[in-house]
């Protein structure tokens, strides 16, 4: 579904991203690890379409979105969760949600369907339908823009730092409905500093640091990788 090649980032003369390839097969959840400054999360932000590549590919289910707008990414079927948590704070939980369907707006059924379905999956949204977004938690506002995203009915979900700023028990809920997702047959790339947690639910991985790919495999394979530690503390 998604085959990024030989993506380099640049901001000016700092290179973010350095030369990087992945894979993210139909249905897989796919973790990319690494500590801050990774990397992490100008390749998300990239592939989304708001930052520009300085090199290399990105293709989603065989079409080129290498230079696609943020628009054009969602419409071929890509939607991003971003770590920063934004809401429209003055809007009602609902009104976030329909933003997020946006592209279908000339299809209300589909929408109230896809609605109903989040509102299951999210009973917590349900209750505070009427809520403004500003109001609620921090648990609850990442349930919201994960919400969001899947108004849109993306092919492929980009989560970036879902447990940021979390407390323990709101990450635990956080990643049952990854895992939920994830069983739907939604693929899925999750970028997370929380190593254990991206592996229980990840089939494959990748280890970022200083802008580049220094180990991939199995959930598994990284997680009995001895070298994982240095990777994030720079040994």
């Amino acid at each position: 579904m998604l085959d990024v090649r030989d993506l380099s980032v640049s901001y000016g003369t700092i290179r973010a991203v350095r030369g990087i390839s992945f894979t993210v097969g139909k249905g897989e959840l796919v973790s990319l690890l690494g500590a801050n400054g990774a990397g992490k999360s100008s390749t998300i932000k990239c592939i989304a379409g708001a930052l520009k590549a300085s090199g290399g590919t990105i293709t989603l289910d065989g079409r080129d979105i290498t230079a696609a707008s943020p628009e054009q990414v969602v419409r071929a079927g890509l939607a991003t969760v971003p770590e920063t948590r934004d809401v429209f704070p003055d809007l009602t939980v609902s009104e976030n949600l329909m933003l997020g369907a946006y592209i279908h707006r000339r299809d209300p059924a589909g929408n109230r369907e896809n609605l109903d379905r989040l509102h299951t999956l999210f009973p917590r949204l349900a209750e505070r339908a009427h809520q403004p977004a500003g109001t609620l938690s921090g648990g609850e506002q990442q349930m919201l823009v994960i919400a969001r995203a899947l108004m849109s009915r993306p092919g492929v979900l980009l989560l970036d730092e879902p447990s940021l700023g979390l407390a323990p028990a709101i990450v635990e809920r956080i990643f049952e409905m990854i895992e939920t997702l994830k069983k739907s047959g939604l693929t899925i790339l999750l970028v997370e500093q929380n190593v254990n947690q991206a592996l229980a639910v990840a089939d494959r991985a990748y280890v970022m640091r200083l802008g580049a790919i220094v180990a991939a495999g199995t959930a598994d394979e990284i997680r009995s990788t001895s070298d994982l530690s240095a990777h994030y503390l720079g040994g």
